[in-house]
């Protein structure tokens, strides 16, 4: 894959198509393929919710972070097989895979009795669930005409956000009614159909013309050298004393790790693909690294309930929802680079609002208020650099390039998420408690989004990569 191909401007895709989304034509792949997209959030949140129960039934306290870390981190590995996979011969074969292995982690944590088959299943679940996601982006690549891109990326992005809005209530039903188990076994009837549904679609396309290419192993390789960073970062916080050197050192290997998985020039943000991919990345460590710990403050800082205090976030929800169906509907009227220049600016001012209301103690409307803004960004921008991926990438270079977005996505939040636990561990010890370390963990996912909005500008088009 070159990466040294003289910038081009993106083209913004203008061609007019007779059919939307939901046409006949595409009316099938297009429900099964979000029914997939929902299905996993779902099942992530669903976990967020019912895993306290779990760990108390199965005596499971000491595996409970990684019953979370170890997900993300096989993910990766998922994520680079289903690229390369799907560079050599189509999305068809990484899809089954995929779902396969969805489905059977879902039915060892669904049947698991002690906490480590619990978190097998998880392992196998987070493996296929990385997977699932790259080869559904080859699959709209594959399927779905140029000029539709915008539209059916949105519909995604609404799918995460929709069981933000019912999944915690919904999973809390299930395993007060018939069991947590259910919240897993439950899932497993629904993907079947959503994968059937995608089936004809499937059958249509043709191989791809790497087929000869022989499998990367190497980047394979990296790629479980970068989920045991992963591992590693999140763990540091149990290690005492020694808990900040693992830390650098687990941040190190994890960059050496992923430079082979995505563009070349993807840390030194090159204009084009690389800095795409980056700031895909970059948003994802500012928003998520901020948002865990803003229910937090709202219950520590603000006496609210941990049910209200997790309500709050519903707007930056629904704003997301909402934002991804406007730049769906705009179009080529929004430029690419100016939806990510917006995007990135309004998740770094939320940030900064939360940083003020934390160390400043200004009033709670503040930073709920900026959440919404938060997700509104999220919301243009996250569709139009999955639109632009595609858009710079080749039949060849499809899976690997999703994969690149992939990783760098599920990356960016896994490194943010574990530092600002690290910040806010210290900040704890250092000062007791209070505003500081919420403080500490804003200032750190704002610094974040400052990077952000500076690699926005770079996201110039240059030719497929």
């Amino acid at each position: 894959m070159s990466t040294d191909a003289s910038p081009q401007p993106l083209p913004e895709r203008t061609t007019a198509a007779p059919e939307g989304i939901f046409h006949r034509t595409y009316l099938l792949v297009t429900l099964g393929a979000l029914a997939l997209v929902f299905l996993a959030a779902f099942e992530s949140l669903a976990v967020t919710t019912i895993m306290p129960l779990v760990s108390r039934e199965l005596d499971g306290a000491s595996l409970y972070a990684l019953a979370f870390a170890g997900p993300l981190a096989t993910g990766v590995i998922g994520m680079v097989a289903a690229g390369n996979w799907s560079d050599r011969r189509g999305p068809a074969g990484p899809l089954y895979a995929s779902v396969a292995l969805f489905v059977l982690g879902l039915l060892l944590a669904g049947t698991a009795e002690t906490m480590t088959a619990l978190l097998a299943g998880r392992l196998v679940q987070g493996l296929g669930g990385g997977a699932v996601t790259v080869a559904l982006y080859v699959v709209v690549a594959r399927v779905f005409p140029p000029v539709l891109h915008p539209k059916i990326f949105a519909a995604f992005a609404a799918a995460w956000v929709v069981p933000s809005l019912v999944g915690p209530f919904a999973a809390g039903l299930v395993a007060q009614w018939l069991g947590w188990n259910w919240v897993f076994l439950g899932v497993v009837g629904l993907v079947v159909p959503a994968m059937l549904m995608i089936v004809p679609a499937l059958r249509g396309l043709p191989a791809s013309q790497a087929g000869s290419r022989p499998w990367d192993y190497g980047r394979l390789a990296w790629a479980g050298l970068a989920a045991l960073a992963v591992l590693g970062l999140n763990l540091s916080v149990e290690v005492p004393g020694a808990g900040w050197a693992l830390a650098a050192t687990a941040v190190a290997v994890a960059l050496v790790a992923v430079r082979p998985l995505v563009p070349r020039g993807t840390l030194t943000a090159r204009r084009g693909l690389p800095a795409v991919i980056l700031a895909r990345g970059l948003a994802s460590a500012a928003f998520f690294g901020a948002e865990v710990y803003l229910p937090y403050l709202l219950v520590e800082r603000y006496v609210f309930s941990p049910t209200f205090a997790g309500l709050t976030l519903t707007g930056g929800a629904l704003a997301w929802a909402g934002a991804s169906a406007v730049q769906g509907r705009l179009g080529a009227r929004l430029e690419h680079r100016r939806a990510v220049r917006i995007g990135s600016a309004l998740v770094l001012g939320a940030v900064v609002l939360a940083l003020a209301t934390a160390l400043l103690g200004w009033p709670a409307a503040v930073a709920i208020t900026g959440w919404i803004f938060a997700g509104g960004g999220m919301g243009l921008m996250y569709p139009r650099l999955s639109v632009m991926t595609l858009a710079l990438s080749t039949k060849e270079t499809e899976g690997f390039n999703s994969s690149a977005m992939s990783i760098s996505d599920s990356l960016g939040g896994a490194l943010a998420l574990a530092a600002t636990g690290i910040v806010f561990a210290a900040f704890t010890t250092a000062a007791g408690g209070g505003a500081a370390p919420f403080a500490g963990v804003f200032a750190l996912t704002a610094a974040i989004g400052v990077a952000g909005v500076l690699v926005a500008p770079r996201v110039a088009g240059q030719a497929a990569a």
